[in-house]
């Protein structure tokens, strides 16, 4: 999230321009922003909070692509509101972060036990967790991911092996 705010700010003359169109600054974000600060993300445990944090930053960086806006009543400048920048953009780096982390769940099961990644994300730890570390396990969240998806429960790692049915988690 550094990085990706840090980036952020190295390109802030190009998002917040008004001489570049809209289009080409909410590609810009999409090509050269969001790629930075989804780095790895299909490998992250994300709690609520991160997830509100990462929605806050997309929220601040399209704010930035669309301005300030007019309003209608006083014909004063103020702020773009949220539900305004999901009518212009739909908010989609916490929705991609999951399909790349079910995509690679996908991959991990299929990989088997004997892989080192397999057991890294899948084996439960022993002893207890640092002061301030994640509660949730990567596997949670992958079996949270689904439910959103497929509105129903089944065990990822069968619907993961199972190449008949869908093919794709």
């Amino acid at each position: 999230m550094q990085l990706g705010n840090a980036f952020r700010d190295s390109v802030q003359n190009f998002v917040s321009s008004s001489v570049l169109p809209k289009n080409i600054k909410i590609k810009i974000n999409d090509t050269v922003i969001l790629p930075v600060v989804m780095y790895g993300g299909e490998t992250w445990s994300l709690t609520l909070r991160e997830e509100r944090r990462l929605r806050l930053f997309e929220d601040r960086v399209l704010r930035r692509i669309f301005g300030p806006t007019r309003d209608e009543v006083t014909g004063e400048w103020r702020k773009v509101h949220n539900e305004e920048l999901n009518d212009l953009h739909s908010p989609k780096l916490v929705r991609v972060i999951k399909s790349r982390r079910m995509r690679w769940a996908e991959h991990v099961a299929l990989m088997g036990e004997s892989r080192n990644i397999y057991i890294v994300l899948m084996v439960k730890s022993e002893g207890k967790k640092p002061l301030g570390r994640s509660t949730r396990k990567w596997e949670e969240n992958i079996k949270m991911d689904l439910r959103e998806v497929v509105r129903g429960f089944m065990e990822w790692i069968d619907l993961a092996q199972d190449r008949d049915s869908s093919g794709h988690l």
